[in-house]
């Protein structure tokens, strides 16, 4: 079970969002995005900026939670921004979040994906879910047909050897982590015609950050575990020890990935046209 599905099966759904909410904010401060994520405040702009993202810019974020990062862009660079999420919960949450901050040019969807709601959209976001996907050839093939040409394709991923048997028997039942080589990746991409314009290495920022949660989730789940919050926080905190130590040990690396889309060519035949 997701730490995502572990808060709609607590006894006050709401109230241990509303822990882990506080939890998440008072840990990362100004570099929080709203809602969990390794990804610093400054980097999701920063990778928004370089992708082109503006007033006007039309933005698909697939998998997009609660919604908190598309929020803050919108908020920060504005743009027509559409976020599609398989959960209903975090739907809902993001619709609410979207009201209360005022944000009318930001829409949320429940669906599942592939395939993408119909574009083109200037702008494909997919953070940190990358390594949910066991597909990602249909899942990036289905991106590039969603984009307009030119359009770019922000992706944030978890890279390394593919898990071996023995780690993928301790994950929990149902999480999906499908790890790949960062050059396996970027073949995927140019196949699916993404073509990489920019890969940064975001390891150790983003241990900082798991660091930073990691506290605050185990301050939380020392707490009776009546409090709300506390089960799923006792989760998190188990995953977090996990990601701390393949990200200080080099197990798994972070980078971030903005991919122009490009028409592919056709294959030349050798027949000379007429």
């Amino acid at each position: 079970m997701s730490a995502r599905e572990r808060e709609t099966v607590v006894a006050d759904p709401a109230a241990a969002y509303d822990a882990l909410w506080r939890a998440r904010a008072a840990a990362l401060a100004d570099e929080f995005v709203g809602q969990e994520s390794f990804l610093p405040r400054t980097e999701l702009l920063g990778l928004a900026r370089r992708a082109g993202v503006g007033p006007g810019t039309r933005v698909l974020d697939v998998c997009c939670g609660t919604g908190g990062p598309g929020l803050v862009l919108v908020t920060e660079l504005g743009g027509d921004y559409l976020g599609v999420d398989a959960s209903p919960v975090s739907v809902a949450r993001a619709r609410v979040a979207t009201v209360e901050r005022g944000c009318g040019t930001a829409r949320f969807v429940v669906g599942t994906v592939p395939p993408l709601p119909p574009g083109p959209y200037d702008v494909v976001l997919l953070l940190e879910t990358l390594l949910a996907f066991r597909d990602r050839a249909t899942l990036l093939r289905s991106v590039a047909g969603a984009l307009a040409p030119g359009g770019r394709f922000v992706v944030t991923a978890e890279v390394g050897r593919p898990l071996t048997g023995d780690e993928r028997r301790r994950l929990p039942p149902g999480e999906a982590v499908w790890v790949t080589p960062l050059a396996t990746l970027l073949t995927d991409l140019e196949r699916a015609g993404l073509v990489p314009v920019s890969v940064q290495e975001t390891t150790a920022r983003h241990a900082e950050v798991v660091e930073a949660l990691l506290r605050a989730y185990e301050e939380l789940a020392a707490r009776p575990a009546a409090a709300p919050g506390v089960l799923v926080a006792r989760h998190l905190v188990t995953t977090h020890r996990r990601w701390s130590r393949w990200l200080h040990t080099g197990r798994v690396h972070t980078v971030a990935i903005v991919a122009e889309a490009r028409p592919r060519r056709r294959p030349d035949t050798g027949n000379p046209t007429s």
